[in-house]
């Protein structure tokens, strides 16, 4: 109990004072051996509803374990946790990112006021894990994540040789268009997840899982390991072990996130094709560390140019996976490629450095499938998996996806059909009002208009699945799903909510989407848009709630959407 024991040379804690709040402990069976102990805090995410987080009370045993085996006592505590795919494409998406800030304060929040020696983060999908990071980067306690891992695929199913939750969607699509039985989607809802774990494609929860595992707070390889393989759980005990030496040693996170950390963050996400929601939230958690969110989105734009896209998972292919991904060598493999060319002395949660983890890096399933993971020299492609874009469109900046984005429509002009909300262009999807040529815009579903910035995940997998994929575009001031293909940008800023040059897109204007030169055009004068700035009216859709206060502070995605009062 760092803030009200005294640490003795062994290691060990003493209660000076008996009056003090850590004697109410013993309400819950402590006794006072207990009570000389480090405590450690497992913070964890499960619950029923959340696939990704359904397995977590198991993790938890074995996290309880390893603390127990290295002396310390482990004290568990809940977290909430959204899942985006119920929430996607409803009311309860407005919810999600916002959501990120609840966890992130909630981590600070029972660290601080319960005076844990140190803490176990467990979490598997896409906002929990970037709260928890930035929220246990708040609180500066010895710290470690423990990722609950993907689930397993799906059959075949078309031109996917392995099926995923997203495949559903597609399908959707063909049903519209007459292409696909009805029966196809049902039973396409039953076999396509088959197992508990996060997504199985490389999506936001995946990501950010191994992206945690790239900037040190995950222990070598346990980013990528599936929910159900045994190793899940040995890892889990390892970690628990690993916060006792943390402790002890008294590295933290600040030890760990810095500048050039982030930098291998950046790095690997553009190796591995990572989801365009790391952006913002690499942004947010360096913003936790100090890191000022331009400083970070300028690292995304100079590294997109010098890091390749090395790995291959679904969305980026359609034959391999998460569990490709790790048997193949996973974040180890990734960060061993690209060891010339990022910041090996950065400290990590083994208590090695990065240039150590990787000297000792032990790959179980043996030699790199090259099908999946490729060298920096020989890369699957030259474009980076993100790219910060920029234009009259997105003075501020937009998010691409290269990795995601066919080489036939990297480079696409079309002619704007604009929608108010992502409803209005499900809605025109359904009615099939999209055609080849068109640039979809959704727009006022920012930070602050949406409000909560909700993925535009169902749009995209229409599109695909009524064959537009490679004829039409998609932009947004909204987010996408790791998942997405097509050619799309999003993180458009300033928002539509604040008169970004989204807001004055009128159905018919061209837009050139340029994905090797990072730019975003429209093809409107600078006067006609004065023009069009001055007709312009906005009224916020929320005005009470949690959504609403939200809205009120909520920064620019260009800043990580973060929450900064000091800026309203």
């Amino acid at each position: 109990m760092s803030n009200c024991l005294n640490k003795s040379d062994t290691g060990k804690t003493e209660c000076k004072n008996q009056l003090h709040p850590c004697r109410v402990y013993k309400a819950v069976g402590f006794d006072d051996d207990d009570l000389e102990r480090y405590t450690i805090g497992i913070a964890n995410a499960f619950s029923d509803i959340v696939p990704g987080h359904f397995h977590l009370r198991q993790v938890a045993e074995f996290v309880k374990k390893g603390v127990h085996l290295a002396g310390g006592n482990a004290v568990e505590f809940g977290v909430i946790g959204c899942c985006d795919s119920v929430g996607n494409g409803t009311v309860g998406g407005h919810y999600i990112l916002p959501s990120r800030e609840v966890i992130a304060d909630s981590i600070e929040i029972m660290a601080k006021a319960h005076h844990l020696d140190g803490i176990v983060l467990l979490c598997s999908c896409d906002k929990i894990v970037p709260g928890m990071l930035m929220g246990c980067i708040r609180a500066n306690i010895p710290a470690i994540m423990v990722p609950g891992g993907p689930m397993l695929s799906g059959p075949a199913y078309g031109e996917k040789s392995k099926a995923d939750s997203t495949t559903v969607a597609e399908t959707y699509g063909k049903y519209q268009k007459g292409l696909a039985d009805w029966r196809e989607v049902l039973n396409l809802q039953k076999i396509t997840q088959p197992t508990c774990g996060s997504c199985n494609f490389y999506g936001t929860a995946n990501t950010m899982s191994c992206t945690a595992e790239a900037l040190g707070l995950v222990l070598p390889g346990g980013g990528a390991i599936p929910a159900v393989y045994n190793e899940r759980l040995r890892s889990a005990k390892k970690s628990g072990e690993k916060i006792m030496e943390l402790v002890t040693k008294n590295i933290r996170p600040s030890d760990i996130v810095n500048k050039k950390s982030i930098q291998n963050a950046i790095s690997y996400i553009m190796a591995s094709g990572g989801s365009t929601n790391a952006v913002i939230h690499m942004t947010a958690i360096g913003y936790e560390a100090g890191i000022e969110p331009e400083w970070t989105m300028k690292e995304f734009d100079r590294i997109s140019g010098i890091i390749p896209h090395m790995a291959r998972i679904n969305p980026a292919s359609n034959d391999y996976d998460m569990e490709d991904f790790y048997k193949s060598g996973g974040v180890p493999r990734v960060m061993e490629y690209l060891r010339e060319h990022i910041n090996t002395d950065v400290m990590t949660v083994t208590g090695n450095t990065l240039e150590e983890n990787i000297e000792n890096s032990n790959y179980m399933y043996g030699p790199c499938d090259e099908n999946v993971i490729r060298h920096f020299d020989s890369p699957f492609s030259t474009l980076g998996g993100v790219a910060i874009m920029r234009g009259n469109l997105a003075p501020e900046t937009g998010v691409a996806k290269p990795a995601a984005i066919a080489e036939d429509v990297r480079c696409f002009t079309g002619e704007a059909i604009c929608f108010d909300s992502e409803e209005e262009c499900s809605q025109a999807l359904e009615q099939l009002k999209i055609k080849p040529g068109h640039v979809v815009v959704i727009r006022y579903e920012g930070p602050k208009g949406g409000p909560g910035m909700r993925e535009m995940y169902r749009p995209m997998k229409l599109m695909n699945g009524q064959g537009l994929a490679l004829s039409t575009a998609l932009i947004t001031d909204g987010r996408f799903s790791g998942t997405n293909n097509g050619c799309f940008v999003g993180h458009i800023s300033p928002e539509a909510a604040e008169c970004g040059p989204i807001a004055l897109i009128r159905d018919g204007d061209k837009i050139t989407i340029d994905v090797y030169k990072k730019e975003l055009t429209l093809h409107v004068s600078d006067e006609e848009l004065a023009e069009r700035k001055l007709q312009w009216k906005y009224e916020p859709k929320v005005q009470k709630g949690y959504l609403a206060r939200y809205a009120a502070q909520a920064c620019s995605a260009s800043m990580g959407g973060i929450l900064d009062g000091k800026k309203h």
